[in-house]
Order: structure tokens, then C-alpha cells, then sequence
């Protein structure tokens, strides 16, 4: 008994310890992952539109008409074409299991010459930083999260990743429509009036998913069968995918831009929000 008392002394010491170290840690400025998100946006920042090139109807003359009238609708015919789009969450209700429930900060860059993306989460857990980065940068994607700054939980890498990843991109390329200009890697087929299919090819990965807009061409849904789920263990499961436009408004640029998200998985056995939030900053550049 006494041996087990010992042995629980110890363990107890260590954790106290251990936890001391992610508080003390925590309250330093310096962050990994938002380092890497950083100067990841400073390498990727690189190809710009030097020509100061602006948005005309003729650029679009070849796309569905349901992009054409999207383009048109929402204000983007006469703006300048856009390198990168910046948006920024607050108070993300996200979720990687109905259990498992955050208020998160999200922040994130779409690139429009290249198909790159880069998104840092920001959160905490009983107190304690979390942080997660989510990247496709030159065809590679991943996920990455730290307890503390300095506590690894998981760095998701792969085939599976770099395939959802591109997903992702493809899904939120018309909110950066100069990418659809620029990456002739990006296909559209038109299903009818309100509907458009599109596909993205990038180093051998091909996904695809649907396009559905409003009788004002404002988009609300894009729906995919090509996004695995990944959890954190590593495995997967191929469950299908959507990101729903649920509010518009208008923003200091002039153009009608998303507003209220929400990201779901179509379980099974039911739909599965797992982020839902609205846009705080909006920046093209």
C-alpha cells in the first residue's frame, strides 16, 4: 500500500510539473505554429498582379453562366484582380466530436495564382493555448495541433490529407475568383441553371464537387464525395462533405460576400456540424 501511495505521489508530482511547464510556456509570446503560418504567408505572398488588372465581363465569357452571373451579381466585375483573399472568424463554434466542443479563432489566406491555402486555429483547452494549423501549400497538405505551444497532439501528413486539402481549396475557390482565372487546372460543367460541377487536378490528386447557388446567384452550398474524414488517430472514413452559405452582407470593398458557414458532415446516421461561424475581416489584396 505504501509502495502505491509512493507511486501515486510521483505521477502526481510529474503532472503538476508537466502542467506547470504548458502554463509557464503558454504565456510566452512565441508561438510554433503561428510562425509557421506567418512565414508561410511570407513565402507564398510572392506572385502578385503586377499589371493592376481588373475583373471584366469578358474574363468570364467561356465559364457555366451560373459563374458568370455569380461574378456579375456580387460585385466583382470592375474590381482588381485579387492575389489572395484574408478571413478571419471569431467565436467558431467548431467540433471533432459531439463530445468535443471549442470556441475557436480562425484564421486563414486563399491564394489565387497557385492552389495554396494556409488556416490557423485558435483556441484553448481547460485554460491551457490550442492551436491548430491547416495547410496545402505546393500540392502537400496537413494538420497540425499543440496544447501549451509546445505540446504536440497531432501532425496529420499524407495522401489522404493532401486529397482533402485540395478539396477544401476547390470548395472556396469562387470566393477568390481570380484563382478560377489563373488555374486552368479548375474545370466547370454546368448541370442546370443552379447547379455547376467542378473539378481540380494538382500532382496526380483529382477531386470534385457541386456548386449550388440561389435564385440571385449568391452561392450557398458546395457538396463533395472526395473529402475523407481523418481523425486524429489517423484513420479514415470516406463521408461526404459540405460547406453551406447560410448569410451574405455587404463589405468595404462593395462586393456581396459569405457571411454565416457552416461545415457538415453527412454521417450515416445523421449530419454532423462541426463548424459553424461567421466572417469578423475580410481583406482581397
Amino acid at each position: 500500500m505504501k509502495g502505491n501511495k509512493n507511486i501515486i505521489m510521483v505521477l502526481l508530482g510529474v503532472l503538476i510539473i508537466v502542467i506547470g511547464i504548458l502554463v509557464v510556456y503558454s504565456n510566452i509570446s512565441y508561438s510554433p505554429l503561428k510562425n509557421n503560418f506567418n512565414s508561410d504567408f511570407k513565402a507564398l505572398d510572392t506572385e502578385t498582379n503586377k499589371k493592376n488588372e481588373y475583373f471584366t465581363k469578358e474574363d468570364f465569357s467561356d465559364f457555366p453562366d451560373a459563374i458568370v452571373k455569380y461574378i456579375e451579381n456580387n460585385g466583382f466585375i470592375g474590381k482588381e484582380k485579387m492575389d489572395y483573399a484574408y478571413m478571419e472568424y471569431k467565436n467558431v463554434y467548431f467540433a471533432q466530436s459531439p463530445e468535443r466542443k471549442l470556441k475557436i479563432n480562425y484564421s486563414q489566406y486563399n491564394f489565387a495564382h497557385s492552389p495554396n491555402r494556409i488556416a490557423l486555429v485558435e483556441s484553448s483547452i481547460f485554460g491551457i493555448p490550442f492551436e491548430g494549423y491547416d495547410y496545402y501549400i505546393d500540392s502537400r497538405g496537413g494538420m497540425h495541433g499543440m496544447l501549451g505551444k509546445i505540446l504536440t497532439l497531432f501532425h496529420q501528413k499524407g495522401d489522404k490529407m493532401d486529397q482533402g486539402a485540395l478539396c477544401t481549396y476547390l470548395s472556396e475557390c469562387l470566393f477568390v475568383p481570380s484563382s478560377i482565372l489563373y488555374n486552368k487546372n479548375i474545370i466547370f460543367e454546368e448541370i442546370d441553371p443552379f447547379n455547376v460541377k467542378a473539378s481540380i487536378s494538382d500532382e496526380g490528386i483529382t477531386v470534385s464537387g457541386i456548386f449550388t447557388f440561389n435564385e440571385n446567384y449568391e452561392l450557398t452550398r458546395f457538396y463533395t464525395e472526395d473529402r475523407p474524414a481523418i481523425k486524429d488517430d489517423g484513420s479514415v472514413n470516406s463521408i461526404d462533405w459540405s460547406a453551406n452559405i447560410l448569410s451574405y452582407k455587404k463589405y468595404d470593398q462593395g462586393i456581396n460576400f459569405i457571411d454565416h458557414v457552416q461545415i457538415i458532415w453527412h454521417y450515416p446516421e445523421g449530419d454532423f456540424v462541426y463548424f459553424d461561424g461567421s466572417i469578423d475581416k475580410l481583406i482581397f489584396k
